[in-house]
């Protein structure tokens, strides 16, 4: 069951690039991106995680090329993975041509830090040759020196300066193919950077809160600051970034794009956060219900209502619901409509086969 959003949010216009099979930009969905944090020559174990981030839903993995080793590696590990993979290079242009020339779908780079245009021009030619498209990569963190000489500390007109800078390059060499962040650690910092920038260019955006910090913390602050770009139509491309499992900062990116109804993928659940009226453990069972319809991947919403008071009117609204009732008999709603009633342990067996037939029948 699909309900109307109160504010349909209109994207921005943007060029469209592609990262392997995955489209940036246009009228695209906007996708969920991860890093591994393996050491990428072990690979055995980076494919075990990229494979890992896929399943949780990502459409797209960066792992660390800091090394000839490293780069070498991504020849053996695309080969594995179902995901378009993005070498993250930093300085040494030799390490951009060899992730492009070993499988690697972008190169996030600085073309400012890579070298004279005779090396720009090389890592350009390789990118080109293999159909590898580029993350023009600013970072408040670390900004070209005459750019921090010139604003005296990072601030949006400096991640705005130091991306057309990078763009400008690009274009000078015939080079079209790419996408561009401007992260901060600072929620407004990145905000005011990225309305800027979505002023004065048309590439795809790569939106981030950088180091966000923990689980928690990072997960808000990329929420306020990811959610209120994207409430504008500002992004194409999404991570988040937290010092967790990279399965995490999928988990959130995919909550907050079905949040704002720009994705829809899994089992949406809505829930009650419980109180004296609850007839029955509405917290544990979510809990539960989470783990156990985590292999659903159709578009299905839930709603877990402890009792009578908001319960029938969620439910009415999705397309399974439970509400609680007295003496242990819950009703459950299938479409809206009321079905029928539910004894309390038998909740999670029961949600769980009409959710399963539920995704079978729309999948057929």
């Amino acid at each position: 069951m699909s309900v109307r959003p109160f504010r349909d949010i209109k994207r921005r216009k943007t060029k469209v690039i592609n990262v392997g099979k995955v489209k940036i930009g246009g009228d695209n969905p906007i996708s969920v991106q991860s890093m591994t944090n393996t050491l990428t020559t072990e690979v055995k174990a980076t494919i075990k995680q990229i494979n890992e981030i896929t399943e949780e839903g990502a459409d797209i993995v960066r792992v660390s090329c800091p090394d000839e080793s490293s780069t070498l590696a991504l020849k053996e590990i695309t080969k594995h993975v179902s995901i378009p993979v993005v070498a993250d290079i930093h300085f040494h242009y030799k390490r951009a041509i060899e992730a492009a020339e070993n499988g690697a779908s972008c190169l996030r780079i600085n073309p400012g830090n890579i070298g004279d245009a005779s090396k720009i021009h090389e890592v350009l030619n390789a990118a080109k040759n293999n159909n590898c498209s580029i993350r023009i990569g600013v970072n408040a963190g670390s900004l070209e020196k005459d750019i921090l000489e010139k604003f005296k500390e990072p601030c949006p007109e400096a991640l705005v300066e130091s991306a057309q800078r990078n763009i400008k390059i690009l274009e000078d060499k015939d080079f079209f193919n790419f996408k561009i962040s401007v992260k901060s650690s600072d929620v407004f910092l990145s905000i005011a950077a990225y309305r800027q920038l979505s002023k004065v260019t048309d590439y795809p955006l790569h939106l981030g809160i950088t180091e966000a910090g923990s689980f928690v913390s990072g997960s808000i602050k990329s929420s306020i600051g990811l959610g209120s770009l994207l409430m504008d139509g500002i992004g194409d491309t999404i991570r988040i970034s937290l010092s967790d499992n990279p399965t995490q900062e999928v988990k959130i990116g995919n909550e907050i794009l079905k949040s704002l109804n720009l994705r829809n993928r899994g089992v949406k659940i809505i829930s009650c956060p419980s109180c004296a009226r609850q007839a029955f453990q509405v917290i544990d069972t979510v809990k539960i219900l989470e783990e156990k319809l985590a292999h659903i991947k159709t578009p299905i919403t839930l709603s877990i209502i402890g009792c009578v008071v908001n319960g029938p009117g969620e439910a009415a609204l999705t397309d399974i619901g439970i509400t609680g009732g007295g003496k242990g008999n819950n009703m459950l709603y299938l479409s809206g409509v009321q079905n029928e009633k539910v004894l309390t342990e038998d909740i999670i067996k029961k949600v769980i086969s009409e959710v399963e037939k539920k995704a079978s029948e729309l999948e057929s």
